[in-house]
């Protein structure tokens, strides 16, 4: 006869092929493994880690190895993913970044614990810090020459459609402005070495600039992310009135197509092969001589094929020299790039990442961006 443990086990597997439990609950990854039997929820191994963060509210077994007793299974059964989202998700704003399995620790882990441990999204007062429409704050800034990190004073202002910041405390201008409608952020742990970081860039005379900021509290650095998606999604009501929020939401902030080292030669395809940072970053692809410069050494456009762009494995047989021997053509109207990637794996990412970008019919205000360049001094 089976056992007590072995049909609790069988009926806790039949409550995942449920409605909405077969992804988990917090950032929607195939197939959960774990639960949290004092929330009812099933989550994934990676999600299940971030709940042992908040043990006084959530508790967590494996739903294949560990014992579940009766009383358990039936509370799983009473909640599951679906209740428990409509109980801790009651209203959260649009604007507010609902992270995937895809994104870092510290977006997730924020999440889980604005969902269960706050209860940001049950009452509305708790959503203040991100939804004011002004927030004021000191934030560790990375040194544009000597990459020393140091407390600078921000303020982002929706009424002013601006993020700005100070050099001085007590300084009366600030050292940049930077209008909400060019600004973009992103968590960048690796790239910034700590799991708070993230890059705020914005265009300065159509130029990007770069700025490395983090906070030692994970909180405050994900409550000025969704600030900063809250002023960009005012703005865009504005400027959009009557577009959809299913069309506004894609543009709050993303995340760049493809970033990774390759090495590139100038225009005359004489010179040498130089290694330098690049960033796909919609149709902008940028290089940098380290990843965390402040700004690009420079900026090639990359349009679509009705336009003329091409992306071709290989160089021309002409390229002479040393680089590096995975090479990629990208042909344009008026000129052919060449780069060279460190392996095979690299060279088809990158041309995948191009062949996206180019096969996208290109938007009204992207031909603007394009003269820009053609054009560019």
């Amino acid at each position: 006869m089976a056992s007590t443990q072995d049909k609790n086990r069988q009926r806790l597997r039949q409550l995942l092929n449920e409605p909405g439990n077969g992804t988990c609950a917090d950032c929607g990854a195939a197939d959960p493994e774990w639960a949290s039997y004092t929330l009812g929820v099933f989550v994934c191994h990676s999600c299940s880690g971030l709940h042992r963060n908040i043990a006084q509210i959530s508790k967590v077994k494996s739903v294949h190895l560990d014992p579940w007793s009766t009383s358990e299974v039936e509370f799983m059964n009473s909640v599951g993913n679906n209740a428990a989202k409509a109980k801790h998700e009651q209203i959260v704003p649009a604007f507010y970044y609902r992270p995937t399995h895809k994104d870092c620790t510290l977006l997730r882990e924020q999440w889980i614990r604005a969902k269960y441990e706050r209860k940001e999204f049950v009452c509305v007062e708790r959503q203040e810090p991100y939804s004011a429409g002004y927030r004021e704050g000191f934030l560790w800034k990375r040194g544009r020459d000597n990459g020393q990190y140091l407390s600078r004073k921000f303020i982002l202002s929706e009424r002013e459609g601006v993020l700005k910041y100070f050099n001085k405390h007590d300084a009366r201008e600030p050292k940049a402005i930077m209008k909400i409608n060019t600004v973009n952020a992103s968590f960048q742990p690796t790239k910034i070495g700590t799991a708070h970081g993230l890059q705020i860039t914005y265009l300065k005379d159509n130029s990007t600039r770069n700025i490395f900021v983090y906070h030692e509290d994970g909180k405050e650095m994900v409550d000025w992310f969704n600030a900063i998606r809250a002023a960009r999604f005012h703005y865009l009501q504005v400027a959009f009135p009557g577009a959809p929020n299913t069309d506004l939401l894609p543009k709050l902030t993303r995340n760049y197509i493809k970033e990774g080292y390759m090495e590139k030669t100038g225009p005359k395809h004489t010179e040498g092969f130089k290694k330098r940072w690049f960033t796909m970053d919609d149709r902008r692809l940028m290089y940098f001589k380290d990843p965390l410069d402040a700004y690009a050494r420079g900026e090639v456009f990359i349009g679509s094929k009705e336009s003329g762009y091409i992306v071709l494995s290989g160089l021309p047989t002409s390229i002479q020299g040393n680089h590096w021997q995975f090479g990629i053509t990208i042909v344009t109207p008026d000129r052919k790039f060449l780069f060279a990637c460190e392996t095979e794996e690299d060279q088809k990412d990158w041309i995948a990442a191009f062949q996206t970008v180019i096969n996208r019919p290109m938007l009204p205000q992207e031909y603007a961006v394009e003269a820009y360049f053609k054009h560019k001094p």
